[in-house]
């Protein structure tokens, strides 16, 4: 036996036993903010891996605009996740509601507990709500746990201050559910470098549905998470305002995981109806003149595999198949939806202004100058190990498509000019597409 190694494990087994010290692992990691439905109070979760509130006091986190003094703390709640799979894995979720703070600072911060702290982190907050400006923002669907080629360019532009949030249009890590959960903890930590500095906001797709979206629900803090609220009781989808934008995340996939039952489908078209009267009145559209509404599975597609959006009734575009209940397109029609942003498809796809197969452009010069229906994107190419989706014949709908690994970037300017570019990792950050769409004719179609 040797005697020198064994003293040595005894010592340290003796050191973390006198100091309350355990090793399986109240550390913080996989930190991600998110803002609240008022677009402005932001929201800190974190995951550990072991309970922090049964010895300590937990889930603090400590802020101020000095890195060297962060004199300011808040107190939030811990959740304890346990995963569908065999080994009943249990995680534990900690959220924390900022205060409201000063518009247009830089805070930094760190969370944790006696347990254990995370790094020291930072982010700025958004202007006053009745100064304008003009927020940038990156959107994508579609990145994997592997293959995650977007990755390191979205890490290095939010490090430099490019983005003001982040939109996630469905399917993370492929899947988080696998292995028990490690792989999407592995996701989550990859995305820390993202989402600790600018919200990093979702909708799920369908690599989310296992255990009715669990790890979904209880991974994002959804805008209007409350303290005492059961994260898996909350509705997926849900609305906010940045800046001249009104955002709208709705869940796809209530229209192919019936199994699930038919009941949250009703309720978000319920709920999507009140959101969108409530946004169209004066008042509202003249603060946040634009409506911007994404979800993962497309209506519309130009893909050889045969998914949905390749049918002419897709089921996100006209509804259920026979009842034809609560379609989308009509609604985005009616209630002036400027824009959408889908995924799925594992390319980028930028079409025309478009209602029911037909193309309605401005003009023929300038298609996105005052169009006459929404405009759809997909932005699905930021990397997974399922890789590209063939293309069927180009479409007359299609104005641009590409098979390029790349996400999206989007510019709210002001009331009247929205910029959206499409960034390929394949020629090494090229701008590959970039449109204006502008409204000088109101934002009624």
């Amino acid at each position: 036996m040797n005697y020198p190694i064994l003293i040595a494990v005894l010592s340290l087994i003796n050191v973390a036993i006198s100091q309350d010290f355990t090793p399986d692992f109240c550390q913080p990691e996989q930190v991600r903010l998110s803002v609240r439905g008022d677009g402005q109070t932001f929201v800190v979760t974190w995951t550990t891996l072991s309970p922090t509130t049964s010895s300590v006091v937990g889930t603090i986190v400590e802020f101020g605009s000095d890195p060297e003094n962060l004199e300011n703390s808040v107190h939030g709640t811990e959740e304890v996740f346990t995963d569908g799979g065999y080994e009943k894995r249990k995680e534990y979720i900690h959220r924390v509601i900022f205060p409201k703070l000063t518009p247009k600072k830089r805070y930094y911060y760190t969370v944790g507990s006696t347990c254990g702290w995370s790094d020291i982190f930072w982010f700025n907050t958004y202007p006053a709500p009745s100064e304008k400006w003009s927020p940038s923002f990156a959107v994508y669907g579609d990145m994997g746990n592997k293959n995650a080629v977007s990755l390191p360019a979205l890490q290095r532009d939010t490090q430099s201050g490019m983005y003001d949030m982040i939109l996630h249009v469905g399917d993370f890590a492929y899947d988080m559910n696998n292995e028990n959960g490690r792989r999407g903890d592995q996701f989550m930590r990859q995305i820390e470098p993202i989402a600790a500095y600018v919200p990093y906001m979702t909708c799920p797709g369908n690599h989310e549905n296992a255990y009715n979206f669990s790890h979904y629900k209880f991974r994002f803090t959804m805008p209007d998470w409350n303290e005492g609220a059961i994260s898996y009781d909350l509705p997926m989808f849900y609305s906010w305002n940045t800046g001249p934008v009104h955002f709208i995340s709705l869940n796809t996939e209530f229209y192919y995981y019936l199994n699930f039952g038919a009941t949250q489908l009703l309720r978000q078209y319920k709920w999507l109806i009140n959101d969108l009267e409530e946004a169209n009145l004066p008042e509202n559209r003249e603060k946040q003149p634009w409506i911007v509404l994404f979800g993962h599975r497309p209506m519309y597609c130009s893909d050889a595999d045969k998914d949905d959006c390749t049918n002419h009734n897709s089921r996100t575009r006209t509804g259920l198949p026979f009842v034809k209940l609560y379609g989308l397109e009509d609604l985005l029609m009616k209630y002036n939806v400027d824009l959408v942003f889908w995924a799925h498809e594992h390319d980028f796809e930028r079409f025309w202004p478009i209602y029911d197969f037909n193309i309605m452009n401005g003009s023929l010069a300038e298609p996105y100058t005052n169009p006459k229906a929404p405009v759809h994107i997909i932005t699905g190419s930021a990397g997974c190990q399922e890789e590209h989706d063939p293309w069927l014949p180009l479409p007359e709908m299609t104005a641009f498509r590409s098979a390029d690994y790349g996400y999206s970037r989007m510019v709210a300017h002001n009331t009247t000019h929205l910029e959206v570019a499409q960034v390929s990792d394949d020629q090494d950050g090229k701008v590959i597409d970039h449109i204006w769409i502008i409204k000088t004719n109101g934002h009624e179609f």
